[in-house]
């Protein structure tokens, strides 16, 4: 499912213009992308939570050099679902 598919399917159900749909959720996700690069956590109840997770110094292999490199500690924004989300889709969807 794309972007696109989202507006047309809230466009549909409420009966709201593409268009005023599109600005709602184009600007619902900067507001969450500005919200985690400000260090803030996003919490939807009954969704999930956006959230900063921090990686870990660590050393890496430049294969091509066949040299070893260090990857500095960074963070790294993630999505964790609620467990009312985790249960309707493992309830819902068939393994495949």
């Amino acid at each position: 499912m794309t972007k696109a598919d989202i507006v047309s399917r809230i466009s549909e159900k409420l009966g709201i213009e593409k268009g005023d749909v599109q600005a709602t959720v184009e600007s619902f996700m900067e507001e969450v992308k500005s919200s985690l690069e400000n260090g803030d956590n996003v919490y939807l109840r009954g969704f999930g939570s956006f959230i900063i997770k921090t990686r870990a110094e660590k050393t890496g292999r430049n294969i091509s050099k066949n040299t070893t490199i260090k990857i500095p500690a960074h963070n790294i924004p993630a999505f964790k679902p609620a467990k009312v989300f985790v249960e309707g889709v493992k309830s819902n969807v068939k393994v495949k």
